[in-house]
């Protein structure tokens, strides 16, 4: 069996009709940028995890997955070297339905949870012949667009402007503090309406959208990895209010926090 560090560029394509399944700790290593002609389904415990395209920051957290198309050049980054990757790959269709063109994050229901379990028996190919398994493997594939109603908007766009570059940056550094628009347009030598238009222009979004995403992102590493409280959690994105936290945490990914934490290593048993 190929090891983590290079099987996605020997393995996963090497047979154009299999569904290709790999299970294994990422350890601390990275996976460099790559692309596959399968599409890619990705779920990961024991940590978060951040998957980088050529134009956007994603950000998988526990008890969702990720769906990568076939083709998209992207890069792995754990944060934790106890994290596990699960993936399945998949064949492109002819006339697939249009979910599969897109690259999104969804939350998994119980059924889908199942049928992660029950693929854990499966490493490398799985072909046609094994017609049990693969057809298994393949209504995983087939459900997908029924169960997935929401994507989780925790990706955050790149800015090729320099000057908001900055900007995300020190916020991303700052999210414990009031962050201010007026103040941090004259921190930085900007008028409101010109960071106002930067903001929409460069990253598609508002300035309090983009910092509610980056809190948010923030909030899910420290309540996996941290064993922080809510409270806690909340003070070191820039919350003063804890309901308020909890209110925006759950509109933003479906589950309160108190609830959240406790999903976490669903699979590691």
């Amino acid at each position: 069996m190929p090891s983590i560090s290079n099987y996605y560029l020997t393995e996963v394509d090497k047979l154009k009709n299999t569904i290709y399944c790999m299970h294994d700790l990422m350890g601390e290593k990275d996976i460099p940028f790559h692309q596959h002609k399968k599409g890619q389904f990705l779920y990961t415990e024991g940590g978060v995890v951040h998957v980088v395209t050529n134009d956007k920051t994603f950000f998988l957290p526990a008890r969702h997955y990720m769906w990568i198309p076939s083709g998209v050049v992207h890069s792995i980054h754990p944060s934790s070297a106890a994290v596990v990757m699960r993936n399945l790959y998949f064949p492109v269709e002819k006339n697939e339905d249009n979910f599969y063109s897109k690259t999104a994050i969804y939350p998994i229901n119980d059924l889908l949870l199942q049928m992660i379990l029950f693929s854990n028996r499966y490493n490398g190919d799985i072909d046609q012949k094994n017609k049990s398994d693969y057809r298994f493997a393949l209504s995983l594939k087939s459900i997908l667009p029924e169960i997935s109603l929401y994507n989780l908007p925790l990706a955050l766009p790149y800015p090729k402007d320099k000057r908001l570059d900055t900007i995300i940056k020190y916020m991303a550094a700052n999210l414990q503090e009031t962050i201010a628009f007026p103040v941090l347009a004259g921190k930085f030598g900007l008028s409101e309406r010109t960071l106002s238009r930067l903001f929409q222009s460069e990253v598609g979004m508002s300035f309090i959208q983009y910092l509610t995403i980056q809190r948010m992102m923030r909030a899910v590493q420290f309540l996996l990895e941290d064993k922080l409280s809510v409270k806690q959690v909340a003070i070191l994105v820039g919350y003063n209010s804890i309901p308020t936290f909890s209110t925006t945490f759950y509109k933003t990914l479906g589950i309160r926090p108190s609830e959240y934490v406790k999903i976490k290593g669903v699979l590691r048993d």
